[in-house]
């Protein structure tokens, strides 16, 4: 039976969280950077141990103005500020999850943060050390067949290739830049042809047509807008009508 993780971000302050939970594998939860506080990370995590989801710190640059959406690097901040900032998210809800008996499995960037390590190989090798040194028993996701990926794998680090349901792609496989348009998919059958392509095929179909390899291992469905919980009972249903198992990866033994 192939397996796949389902990940969604959670604690960001939208209504869909509880209603999401019990069909994901995989929670990102906000740390306070973007959006988000201690208390709604310690309802996020007792969400989460009730659904026997894996709990994830999800760090941003500092800017809750614009929902760490804008890359923040070379203007309001140099890299070398990098290590502290994601030190300190993710200290925090490693924080949360030791009161609440929880164990934090992964970290993924969020947003622009995500992005520029994506590409930047300064970015993600930073991002990676900065990880070890907390725990190098933490899995790291990110994009599939990225600069993340690569430096992850030079440092040592598990590393869980992610997919998009709703995003388009690009010929290099990268995600097409949301300030462009088609960047998002609108309609719900496309994405789940997608999704199926990823994971049983192995390939995606970029905007141009090219059908470009790409390694899944976990899914991102997004929690935000009045649709999403619809969609993630939607892939859900798919999934399990495919024979396809969602579960997390093994923090302790992750390549299996």
């Amino acid at each position: 039976m192939i397996s796949i993780d389902v990940n969604c971000d959670m604690g960001e302050g939208f209504a869909n969280d509880a209603d999401i939970m019990p069909f994901i594998s995989s929670a990102n939860i906000a740390c306070s950077y973007h959006a988000g506080d201690k208390d709604t990370m310690r309802r996020t995590v007792e969400l989460a141990l009730q659904h026997q989801v894996a709990i994830g710190a999800h760090p941003s640059y500092p800017d809750r103005e614009n929902f760490g959406r804008t890359d923040m690097l070379e203007k309001e901040l140099q890299a070398s500020a990098l290590p502290g900032i994601i030190t300190d998210q993710v200290c925090l809800l490693q924080e949360v999850c030791h009161e609440m008996g929880a164990v934090l499995h992964h970290v993924k960037p969020h947003g622009a943060l995500y992005n520029r390590a994506a590409r930047d190989h300064v970015v993600s090798a930073l991002i990676c050390e900065t990880i070890r040194t907390i725990d190098p028993s933490l899995l790291l996701y990110g994009l599939s067949g990225s600069r993340t990926q690569q430096e992850a794998v030079r440092s040592g680090l598990f590393f869980i290739n992610e997919v998009f349901a709703d995003r388009t792609y690009q010929d290099d496989g990268s995600l097409t830049p949301r300030i462009q348009p088609g960047a998002l998919i609108d309609e719900d059958a496309v994405a789940l042809q997608q999704v199926l392509q990823m994971v049983q095929q192995g390939s995606v179909t970029a905007v141009s047509g090219k059908k470009v390899p790409i390694r899944a291992e976990t899914i991102c469905v997004h929690g935000d807008g009045s649709h999403a919980v619809a969609f993630v009972k939607m892939i859900h249903q798919v999934f399990q009508q495919n024979n396809i198992r969602i579960a997390a990866p093994d923090r302790n033994n992750p390549q299996i």
